[in-house]
């Protein structure tokens, strides 16, 4: 997470693939980088328009945003390192540019704006305004722990009583709308009418359409099975201990009210997710998000929102 937000001179993926170019109906996109300046282009066969990027967002799929007659507009397509290459943006499927200035990119609005910035950066957001000169790229404590300066200041000081408050003491529910501030809430999903395989994305949403979920229960929480501070974890197996901290006879101390345990899977006690958290590619772009809504996956089933 702290690389969710890259300024160009800082960007290994663009100086590792210093020219790259995917052509996207009538539009040609390119990339280009020459030192530490990254120049995004579009062009029609007959004009071009190109401006420098100003800022990468994402650590592993990345996506731009340029400043073009005052307005911030994000590219139309972003890097995949599934293909080491360039295709269309996550989220703009539905766009048909009919003109090179629209096929340049999408314009975003300042509510829009402050929500990339809010989520990839910190200190972007304050008092419900974008302030860009404040911005620290990618996700520091401050983001995530407000008042960790503060706090830090205080220590120097000997005075360790204005310690943030400790995110692990949330419950469940709690820290699903936590996290979904960025990784989308189910309330945020719902409420946007986000349908179909491209709500694989948002985690949280996903998780609480579980019918284990239960916002009282500590084993089900995004805290459970992720550590923010920690790169996540792409062996399967490493997930089982999760899943059979529900799905066993054994005694594990639960939160007031919840569930002792849950049935015993009859097939299987290792790699768990890979049949009951299924792999889910994205229509349009090749990339493929773990699905979180945990269940019995039937073949051939449509796909559960």
């Amino acid at each position: 997470m702290g690389r969710a937000l890259i300024l160009p001179e800082a960007n290994s993926t663009l100086k590792l693939n210093p020219k790259m170019t995917v052509q996207r109906g009538p539009y040609t996109y390119s990339v280009q980088t020459h030192g530490s300046e990254s120049v995004y282009s579009v062009s029609d066969g007959t004009r071009t328009i190109s401006q420098p990027i100003h800022w990468s967002f994402g650590a592993g799929v990345q996506a731009w945003i340029m400043e073009r007659d005052g307005r911030f507009f994000e590219s139309l397509v972003s890097y995949y390192p599934a293909t080491k290459g360039l295709d269309l943006t996550i989220g703009d499927e539905a766009l048909k540019p009919q003109t090179l200035e629209e096929a340049f990119g999408r314009v975003l609005d300042e509510t829009t704006l402050k929500d990339c910035f809010g989520c990839h950066s910190t200190n972007a957001v304050a008092n419900g305004k974008l302030h860009l000169e404040t911005v620290k790229p990618g996700v520091t404590c401050e983001h995530c722990h407000a008042g960790t300066a503060t706090h830090l200041l205080d220590a120097f000081q000997g005075d360790f009583t204005s310690a943030p408050p400790r995110l692990g003491k949330m419950t469940s529910e709690d820290v699903s709308n936590f996290c979904g501030q960025c990784h989308r809430s189910w309330a945020t999903v719902v409420r946007n009418h986000w349908l179909g395989p491209a709500n694989v994305r948002f985690a949280p949403y996903r998780l609480a359409n579980s019918k284990c979920f239960d916002g009282a229960d500590p084993r089900i929480s995004c805290l459970a099975c992720h550590d923010p501070h920690q790169n996540v974890v792409r062996e399967q197996s490493w997930y089982d201990s999760k899943c059979l901290a529900c799905h066993t006879t054994s005694a594990h101390p639960v939160a007031s009210g919840a569930a002792a345990t849950a049935k015993s899977c009859p097939v299987a006690k290792s790699d768990c997710v890979s049949c009951h958290m299924p792999k889910s590619k994205l229509p349009d772009e090749p990339v493929t998000f773990t699905d979180h809504q945990i269940r019995v996956v039937k073949p051939g089933e449509a796909y559960p929102n």
